[in-house]
């Protein structure tokens, strides 16, 4: 059983798995493939895993034309904050974002349509992010955009700097200076 909550974004919305608990520990359910097509989820053709120590913050990472990706995203152990921005410029929410916690005690998952940078900084010691995707990596095509910049103003729950960056991420443009989507 699956519920489908929509965010402040259209196009972007977390699935909340119900889960079943008892003294042995738990079972959720974190795929069906009838309950994703009425949720209007498209394809995912691969499945990454990701781990991180606390203050790690991954993004804003995005494929241009024609390799743009979706992404069902869920923290299997730990807990991180997950954000979606939108970076259609023909949108009416171009440099919007949303962020929501997902953890491996929750179960959440959000769900990040093509046009959206994502991102995350991981909250607990350790982090394990698993991310379905509808296409597959192309080194060309990969984009990145700042974590801070001013204009997205993301309320990253963890200070800019205590958090630990990747050189390709701490160096990434400005949404203004990032290469297009389309």
């Amino acid at each position: 059983m699956f519920k489908k909550i929509d965010l402040q974004i259209p196009g972007v919305f977390l699935i909340e798995p119900t889960t079943f608990k008892d003294d042995r520990g738990f079972f959720r359910e974190t795929s069906r493939a009838n309950i994703f097509k009425e949720f209007g989820l498209p394809e995912f053709i691969q499945e990454n895993h990701s781990r991180s120590i606390k203050n790690v913050a991954r993004g804003l990472h995005y494929q241009t034309y024609p390799k743009q990706i979706a992404k069902l995203v869920r923290c299997i152990r730990g807990e991180i904050f997950d954000v979606a921005v939108d970076i259609r410029p023909y949108s009416g929410t171009y440099g919007k974002w949303v962020g929501e916690y997902l953890s491996g005690m929750n179960g959440k998952m959000l769900y990040v349509p093509e046009g959206f940078a994502h991102g995350f900084c991981t909250l607990s010691k350790v982090a394990d992010v698993v991310y379905s995707v509808t296409g597959y990596y192309s080194p060309e095509h990969d984009r990145v955009i700042k974590l801070n910049d001013e204009e997205i103003n993301i309320k990253w729950p963890v200070k800019a700097k205590n958090l630990l960056v990747s050189d390709k991420d701490f160096s990434a443009p400005s949404l203004r200076e990032a290469d297009p989507i389309e």
